[in-house]
């Protein structure tokens, strides 16, 4: 299939359904974590999607390879910010799993398209001293 839009990627998608499960379950915290950890973990969620969006969107295959580092650095922390909300009792482990399930999918999904952008060596170029 022909990637002509970021909204075509597979990853992306699912990114948007990360982001809408933070957003729900962030409903549920405590009003004195608005501008704190509800704020932080929304932040992080929507930074996935917009990251990819905008890495697709570049001239070169070096600036996605870059934006979708900057994506899978958000991931991370979701997952941590997922499992502080956990350990404050803010997040019931059902709906974490569920959460993780996802974050986990969306970051080997960046992982494999990192992979298959990155650079490729023909053997001549990776020889040394003639070998």
């Amino acid at each position: 299939m022909q990637v002509k839009s970021y909204k075509d990627l597979i990853v992306w998608q699912k990114s948007m359904d990360l982001v809408a499960m933070v957003y729900q379950v962030t409903k549920t915290f405590p009003r004195e974590e608005l501008y704190g950890l509800t704020n932080q973990l929304r932040r992080a969620a929507v930074s996935i999607p917009s990251n990819i969006a905008e890495g697709q969107a570049r001239n070169s295959t070096a600036e996605f390879r870059n934006f979708l580092s900057i994506a899978r650095g958000s991931l991370a922390e979701v997952e941590t910010q997922l499992l502080i909300a956990e350990r404050l009792n803010y997040i019931d482990s059902g709906k974490l799993r569920e959460l993780l399930i996802i974050q986990t999918e969306v970051n080997k999904m960046t992982n494999a398209l990192m992979s298959k952008l990155a650079p490729r060596h023909s053997p001549l170029t990776t020889m040394k001293g003639g070998e």
